[in-house]
């Protein structure tokens, strides 16, 4: 039987976090010997901590929160697409992808996966993409760095783009570990109200991987 893959970050009290975020802090608030019955733990944390997944109301007040999002873009056939070599990545990367069976797409960048550390670098993902994507039928875009902008951009056109084109977001995935080719995806957010993001556990299986190489 073929078996689910786990492609997101372990929650650890010593994991990365962006720079000047709430970092993420897990404990208990009472152990079974306080209750008698039950231990009881609470987390701290910013909902853009490891995987998550980007609310348009993250970058634009007028956006849509994350409790509002259509689950279905989150669940279904998914393709893993190895740009590593590629910086900028731009549709010149992905022009020989074939896109025929996916609304989902997840690149696999040159940056190590790490969750302890909070890269000084990342690739960089050009804004031309979005409307590449959308013209493909792509509805979720997923990378396996902490944004799908540089960590000093103030302006955040690549979030833009991809909410201009219906695209939704999902960032740092852990993709080192997986081959590129075509998959089931699950990346369900929380229903949280009104909320901006929402960590995510994602998970893959092999549909196959013949005839949708980057070749």
């Amino acid at each position: 039987m073929t078996r689910w893959i786990d492609i997101s970050q372990p929650l650890t009290n010593d994991m990365a976090h962006w720079p000047g975020d709430t970092p993420f802090e897990y404990g208990l608030t009472y152990s079974k010997e306080d209750t008698g019955s039950v231990n009881i733990g609470q987390i701290t944390t910013s909902l853009h901590i490891g995987t998550h997944v980007d609310a348009p109301f993250h970058f634009d007040d007028k956006g849509t929160t994350i409790n509002a999002l259509d689950i279905n873009t989150y669940i279904g056939k998914a393709l893993i697409v190895d740009v590593s070599v590629f910086d900028p990545v731009t549709p010149e990367a992905l022009k020989n992808v074939d896109f025929s069976e996916v609304e989902r797409v997840l690149l696999r960048t040159s940056l190590p996966n790490d969750p302890k550390v909070f890269p000084e670098d990342m690739p960089i993902l050009d804004p031309s993409l979005a409307g590449f994507l959308h013209e493909k039928g792509v509805k979720l875009l997923g990378v396996d760095i902490p944004s799908v902008d540089p960590p000093e951009s103030k302006s955040l056109a690549m979030h833009h783009a991809l909410h201009e084109h219906s695209i939704l977001i999902l960032e740092n995935l852990m993709l080192d570990h997986v081959d590129p080719g075509l998959y089931e995806l699950i990346a369900l957010p929380l229903a949280i109200q009104d909320a901006d993001g929402s960590p995510v556990r994602a998970v893959i299986k092999p549909v196959r991987s013949e005839g949708h190489a980057n070749e």
